[in-house]
């Protein structure tokens, strides 16, 4: 049992009993519960909201956000995409399941905003401007993250590079240095190759930034540098909001950082792209 659920066992003989209900619910529903609001939590352990906001402070947490959390993190990377699947439709209504998710969604994006430390942020921002090279490694789902990471990153930077295997980083990593920045971006489950290469590079002394779900990511003892989008869902896809939003702010400021020095750069594709007629003219 994860330390989270034994945790509330440990401490179900000092509450009261409509703590114990909720306990129970927690219990008895760990793949589920995790993933319910605390109103809905509220409704199917038969107490009131408020009762849920106590529970989560009777165990120490800061409020039902940061319980949920810890709930979540214990469950996330132990299920399968089937189970994910199946996950999904017990947590999401049919009449008022679209709203659902798009609630799962902008929670996400508050958690991230709320836990984003700014001073860590800038010094993201400030390594890469400086860097020589430019190394992004994602995989699987997280490959579309990199994939617009490094779009973005390719516009403003002459030596950007996406690496998404092994077979084809070996060559690239080999003469990696002090002057380079590696971004790893994986989210749970996370991808052992992404976090293979992510390692290598910190230990040649590359500038290492993550952009991961949680402390407790195993990119995070790699990283000098750690940005953390929330990603939580009940469903076998990832939610890719927050990161993507995460990754939005980025690469906003790296341009308003370095705005005179891409005008030329910028203005060059600009040219190329009417050469070649690349956008729609109505």
């Amino acid at each position: 049992m994860a330390d989270i659920y034994k945790q509330i066992a440990s401490n179900m003989e000092d509450m009261s009993n409509a703590q114990i209900k909720i306990a129970e619910y927690l219990i008895n529903h760990s793949s589920s519960a995790p993933f319910l609001t605390a109103g809905k939590l509220a409704k199917m352990s038969e107490v009131s909201a408020a009762t849920v906001v106590r529970f989560a402070a009777f165990l120490g947490f800061s409020g039902y956000a940061e319980l949920q959390e810890e709930l979540q993190n214990s469950v996330q990377q132990q299920l399968t995409t089937f189970q994910r699947l199946k996950l999904s439709q017990n947590v999401y209504s049919k009449e008022t399941g679209v709203y659902e998710i798009f609630q799962d969604d902008l929670a996400n994006l508050q958690r991230t905003m709320e836990n984003l430390d700014a001073q860590v942020f800038q010094q993201a921002v400030d390594t890469i401007l400086r860097a020589d090279r430019i190394f992004i490694l994602a995989n699987r789902s997280a490959a579309s993250l990199g994939m617009f990471l490094n779009y973005y990153l390719g516009m403003m930077f002459e030596h950007v590079v996406q690496l998404q295997s092994l077979e084809n980083a070996s060559e690239k990593l080999a003469d990696l240095s002090e002057s380079d920045a590696v971004i790893g971006l994986s989210f749970s489950r996370y991808t052992k190759s992404t976090v293979e290469m992510f390692a290598y590079a910190n230990s040649h002394h590359a500038s290492t930034i993550a952009i991961t779900d949680q402390l407790r990511s195993p990119l995070t003892p790699h990283a000098d540098i750690s940005l953390l989008a929330a990603s939580q869902m009940p469903s076998f896809i990832d939610s890719f909001t927050a990161p993507l939003s995460l990754i939005n702010a980025l690469l906003t400021v790296i341009g308003k950082e370095m705005q005179t020095d891409i005008q030329h750069r910028l203005q060059g594709l600009e040219d190329i792209w009417n050469h070649f007629n690349v956008f729609h003219h109505s």
